[in-house]
């Protein structure tokens, strides 16, 4: 998709929310993943109500879309039902673990602070949801190796794997898969493990460790493109 107008919207607040999260002071955070989360709120209802023409997505009627625009929970379920082969690389549960944290700073009033880390990896989740829902990237900017260029590339890994069929993504036997050798599949379960931790503890992760788990996914990755020949 190229210069849609129903895009604009989401796309827009994502680039206010990275805008404050650049910003790097506390406030800025806070506001930061508000605005994010309202953005990835914006693309779900947006993508779910363009006309199926579109989206080519079966069953979504205008009851289901008022039903699932009632509140972030139905809104999930819906996506799920869905659009889940727009989910690659996005798991739903951490959104709305993320929402969870954005309403309390939004509730909660002043004297509340979120780490740095967790805006970063909510924005790099929001630019996977965005570009999978509407074709377009949300530039990373100038960094070098951070928390969006881990779970961008994993995006694509998870993309590698779905295109080998639905059923052997749900399964993620990736030893199997892939053909791997004992060594391989250990580096690739340290991957794993740690894009997890880098998911739900940011605050616990190194540069340096970061930096070494980028390269390691990006070897990874051609490793499983030529076993897959």
């Amino acid at each position: 998709m190229k210069n849609e107008p129903w895009k604009s919207g989401p796309k827009e607040l994502l680039k206010h929310g990275l805008e404050h999260l650049s910003l790097e002071t506390d406030f800025d955070y806070r506001m930061g993943m508000i605005v994010i989360d309202n953005s990835v709120e914006l693309m779900m209802k947006t993508y779910l109500g363009l006309p199926k023409r579109i989206t080519k997505l079966e069953g979504v009627t205008r009851k289901i879309y008022a039903e699932a625009t009632k509140n972030f929970a139905s809104l999930i379920d819906t996506m799920d039902r869905f659009a889940k082969d727009k989910l690659v690389g996005v798991e739903l549960g951490e959104i709305e673990w993320y929402h969870r944290i954005r309403n309390q700073l939004y509730h909660d009033g002043n004297g509340i602070t979120v780490e740095k880390e967790k805006v970063i990896a909510y924005s790099s989740i929001a630019k996977i949801l965005f570009e999978n829902l509407f074709g377009e990237k949300i530039e990373i900017g100038d960094k070098k190796y951070g928390i969006d260029d881990f779970l961008l590339v994993w995006a694509d890994f998870n993309k590698l794997i779905v295109n080998q069929g639905p059923k052997i993504f749900g399964k993620k036997n990736f030893k199997e898969l892939f053909h791997l050798s004992n060594s391989e599949d250990s580096v690739l379960r340290g991957i794993v493990e740690f894009r997890n931790k880098l998911v739900h503890k940011p605050e616990e992760v190194s540069d340096t460790e970061l930096n070494l788990k980028v390269n390691e996914l990006f070897v990874f990755i051609e490793l499983a493109k030529k076993k897959l020949k």
